[in-house]
């Protein structure tokens, strides 16, 4: 099958794909609604009998032994139901891919890199003045020093850190969370408003500096298990952030500035926490105008460990009974130039964008502007409606 932008199958599936266990969710037609499926082989079958939704599945004592005994018929190729993505190529009759998480609270984790920290911390002080941020740049650095990566957030040490760049008027909103002892977690999308691959993402068309934030994204259960993980796109307007971080709803929740997938690899004897944190994730942009930006992000240079963002997201303090998706945040800070010598990077409409790695597949997207990708239309109504109507509302949809 000829491919396009998205790259098909073989782009999408982990290099591993025979030895994962992968899940998500497509738009059946014949059911009209949406399906929870798992990849087999090349083949994508439907187990929506099993799992009425991605949160009965997540919320199996152990999902990856309940989706090995599950069984479904097929709804085609995995190369076909993604070939049939993309609003302008969709067949309505045939089965299209969908963002693999449904009812689950869609969260994330800011400022977990010390590049990233430190380059915000920069933004902030230098108020766009090229000049005074290399002037801040080496200020803070002098401060800091170099070795931030084994600097332990919360530690005595990072405390002293703080103590000292109080005393030099450095202390930063971004180095409170990124070494201080709580971490950043704030709620990106509503439930069920994320986009999955092989679809746009969107930028507001006010915003004149923003970029993909590539992230690995956890699945987590009510009890507050790690199950699974993908791959994210943590969309984030710069400029409206960087106005006041009072505006990072303005900044972050847009139509489409979610996207998780292509599938959740869930956790098994293959594929275990150690092995998520010894992920690359990797970026590359490419715009109809022939830029190209790569970038990587390796997940064992985050300053909180994935557990630790989990145990400061869920506990007494805050129940999820539906579990929830945690974006693990970026050390991605977009400093190449695009459009002109000290502008830095921006998206332009139809950047195509792919965030990979090895164990996870890779999550392609094309940048559209919010205001004109393909509304988001189905809510939590619809979503009962058509379950309702299909039979599968029963204990396992709501358990």
């Amino acid at each position: 099958m000829t491919t396009t932008w998205h790259g098909g199958a073989t782009a999408a599936l982990p290099t591993d794909a025979a030895d994962a266990l992968l899940v998500g969710r497509v738009w059946d037609p014949a059911a009209e609604g949406p399906s929870v499926v798992a990849v087999r082989g090349d083949d994508v079958i439907d187990l929506s009998a099993s799992f009425p939704t991605m949160r009965a599945l997540t919320e199996s004592a152990t999902p990856a032994a309940a989706v090995r005994a599950a069984s479904g018929r097929r709804l085609g190729s995995v190369d076909a139901v993604i070939a049939n993505t993309p609003v302008e190529a969709r067949h309505p009759r045939h089965p299209w891919l969908l963002s693999p998480i449904d009812l689950h609270v869609v969260k994330a984790a800011g400022v977990t890199f010390p590049v990233s920290m430190l380059e915000r911390i920069i933004e902030e002080r230098a108020h766009g003045d090229l000049d005074l941020a290399a002037d801040i740049r080496d200020e803070v650095l002098g401060t800091l020093g170099d070795d931030l990566q084994s600097l332990v957030p919360g530690s005595p040490e990072a405390m002293a850190l703080k103590h000292l760049l109080v005393e030099r008027g450095l202390w930063s909103q971004y180095l409170e969370v990124g070494i201080g002892p709580d971490a950043e977690v704030f709620t990106k999308a509503p439930v069920l408003a994320t986009v999955g691959a092989a679809t746009d993402v969107g930028v507001r068309s006010d915003s004149a500096w923003n970029n993909p934030e590539p992230e690995v994204v956890l699945v987590v259960s009510s009890r507050g298990e790690i199950v699974g993980a993908t791959l994210g796109n943590d969309v984030n307007l710069r400029d409206i952030e960087g106005r006041s971080a009072l505006l990072l709803g303005q900044a972050k929740d847009n139509n489409a500035s979610a996207s998780v997938g292509p599938f959740v690899r869930l956790l098994d004897g293959r594929f275990t926490l150690d092995a998520l944190r010894a992920q690359t994730v990797t970026l590359e942009v490419v715009g109809a105008d022939g830029f190209t930006m790569v970038a990587e992000s390796p997940l064992a240079l985050i300053s909180r460990d994935p557990v630790d963002l989990v145990a400061q997201t869920i506990g007494p303090k805050h129940r999820y009974p539906d579990g929830f998706v945690l974006y693990l945040g970026t050390m991605f800070a977009p400093v190449q130039d695009r459009d002109a010598p000290g502008l830095g990077f921006t998206h332009h409409p139809d950047d195509v964008v792919r965030i990979g790695s090895p164990a996870l597949g890779t999550l392609v997207n094309r940048v559209r502007h919010a205001e004109t990708v393909e509304p988001w239309a189905f809510g939590l109504h619809d979503l009962f409606a058509s379950l309702a109507r299909r039979g599968l509302l029963t204990d396992g949809a709501s358990r």
